[in-house]
């Protein structure tokens, strides 16, 4: 049961390897990479989007991403996942909580985040309409994503029962 005042907080993850496709575009915070290989997936398969989506329908109690955006359903097919963020943060609300924040860390060798991290921030927390922090980090060479195979990214949000 959840009470007013009542904080809860939930942990998300994503991950999607590169794409054999030469014109799949790499989107990560709604920002697309240039130059860079995209990722696999039925959406647009913004990893970090995906991350803070799952980590709120988590702190909520409200089931997962393939529950409510399957990848069989064709209108999700290509989708710009700050949508499915969006989405997400309205069913957070409509089941009664505010969002207080998100924190995503993002584990690639590449692309460099920095030059575009303020710019996935904005985009990101425009769409779960609540601040979003997104930092880079690496593999360090170690395993699948230390050997260039994808991108994951993991995030944790906070929710709150207003009083």
């Amino acid at each position: 049961m959840s009470e007013p005042g009542m904080i809860r907080v939930g942990q998300g993850f994503d991950i999607h390897r590169f794409s054999d496709d030469a014109d799949r575009e790499l989107v990560l915070g709604g920002c697309p990479f240039e130059g860079e290989r995209g990722l696999d997936g039925h959406s647009d398969a913004d990893v970090p989007a995906h991350a803070a989506a799952d980590a709120l329908l988590g702190a909520a109690g409200l089931g997962d991403l393939g529950e409510h955006f399957p990848d069989t359903d064709p209108a999700w097919k290509n989708a710009d996942s700050l949508k499915i963020l969006s989405g997400v943060a309205d069913l957070v609300r409509q089941a009664g909580w505010s969002i207080g924040n998100i924190d995503v860390k993002v584990v690639c060798e590449r692309p460099k985040l920095s030059p575009k991290k303020h710019d996935m921030e904005r985009n990101l927390s425009t769409a779960a309409g609540a601040p979003v922090t997104v930092a880079g980090r690496r593999a360090e060479g170690l395993g699948a994503l230390g050997r260039h195979e994808g991108i994951a990214a993991w995030a944790v949000a906070l929710i709150e029962r207003p009083t």
